[in-house]
């Protein structure tokens, strides 16, 4: 079977999308992606793929989105693919209906979280609701990565058979490794037994950064390792004034070790993990941190509430506010036989949940591949 894979950017290609493209290629299927032009591309094409340009822009601009849609239609009248498989909201919506109008047999839809379960204007959320409805009557087999999400769509009637599909990692990528904690630990000059918490993420205001920059100021015994970067095409805040003045209020504790290829090294080097968002889907990182045995200090929105057990993998907070989020940090920091609790069940529950080989096949199984 010949299958189209259809993402936004090169970051969500990559991080997301790659491990089914090689299992479906494994399983003997033609795959290809098209998504738009960016440097981590370089890497699944040095893995043999076949990955097209497409000009995709994550906004609503009429004219962007038209340039978009005509490429996909080309592409696709050209390559013939038995199945496209649309990612996110945007580039989802216009992948499907570019397969319907060539006539496409298959359509497949993954939501990875929907827009208008994000804070933001009513009008906004309202169009975002009425495209995911529109999408919903082009797709065939239509997969969330989380179980309320797949209740969202029931609900709201996007689609009659949503199926939680989940998100998966590697497991033998990420698991704890002395050897890498301490040669992460001598290579960035931080001390042995020093606390370290690690964000991961990329750097956007929905990502509850300000609100971690703050509630660090009341972790004094914790050093913040900030891993990842912002995206040309992310919206929104520039972050880099609060960036710097946490830098002149925390010092050394503060840490910024921009968009890194060895974050497996990056969480088995660090003591917890946190994820103040304001909105997720079913976020990979926290997937990684949980694999890796490190307790998860995250908001209690979609996604990571599925994830997180409260009080026995880590501890859920309300979004958007600092001292709960100090409060929970200061409790795991503080405490290191609670540590090594949470993290032993959160490894447990990552293994039994999130195994990237177990979720991919299931993924492959629903697609039909």
């Amino acid at each position: 079977m010949r299958v189209l894979f259809v993402a936004n950017v090169d970051f969500a290609l990559w991080h997301f999308i790659v491990p089914l493209m090689r299992a479906a290629r494994a399983r003997g299927h033609e795959v290809m992606a098209a998504c738009a032009e960016g440097p981590l591309l370089d890497l699944p094409r040095a893995e043999g793929f076949t990955v097209v340009p497409v000009p995709m822009a994550r906004s609503l601009s009429p004219a962007a989105n038209l340039r978009a849609f005509r490429a996909l239609r080309r592409l696709i009248r050209e390559t013939r693919p038995d199945l496209v498989h649309g990612h996110f909201p945007i580039s989802g919506l216009l992948a499907r209906v570019a397969a319907r109008m060539e006539g496409v047999p298959r359509t497949a839809y993954t939501v990875h979280g929907f827009l208008f379960n994000q804070p933001g204007r009513p009008w906004r959320r309202a169009l975002s609701l009425a495209m995911e409805w529109l999408g919903g009557r082009l797709t065939d087999t239509f997969l969330t990565v989380s179980e309320e999400e797949a209740g969202d769509a029931r609900r709201l009637c996007i689609h009659p058979h949503p199926i939680a599909a989940r998100n998966g990692r590697d497991p033998t990528r990420f698991h704890p490794d002395a050897e890498a904690r301490a040669a992460l630990r001598a290579e960035l000059g931080e001390a042995p037994g020093a606390v370290v918490i690690t964000a991961l993420s990329r750097l956007v205001r929905h990502k509850g950064y300000p609100e971690l920059l703050r509630a660090m100021e009341s972790v004094p015994g914790a050093t913040l390792w900030v891993v990842g970067n912002r995206l040309e095409s992310d919206h929104g805040a520039d972050l880099e004034p609060e960036f710097a003045r946490a830098a002149t209020v925390l010092g050394p504790r503060l840490r910024r070790l921009g968009y890194r290829h060895d974050t497996e090294r990056v969480l088995a080097a660090s003591d917890i993990f946190c994820l103040p968002s304001h909105f997720e889907g079913l976020p990979m990182s926290v997937i990684e941190a949980m694999l890796t045995g490190l307790p998860v200090v995250a908001t209690d929105v979609s996604g990571p509430r599925e994830q997180v057990v409260e009080g026995e993998t880590g501890f859920l907070v309300p979004p958007a506010m600092v001292q709960p989020l100090a409060a929970a940090l200061n409790r795991l920091a503080g405490d290191a036989a609670l540590r090594a609790r949470m993290s032993e069940a959160g490894r447990a529950r990552a293994l039994e949940l999130y195994d990237e080989r177990v979720v991919v096949a299931r993924t492959l199984d629903l697609l039909g591949l």
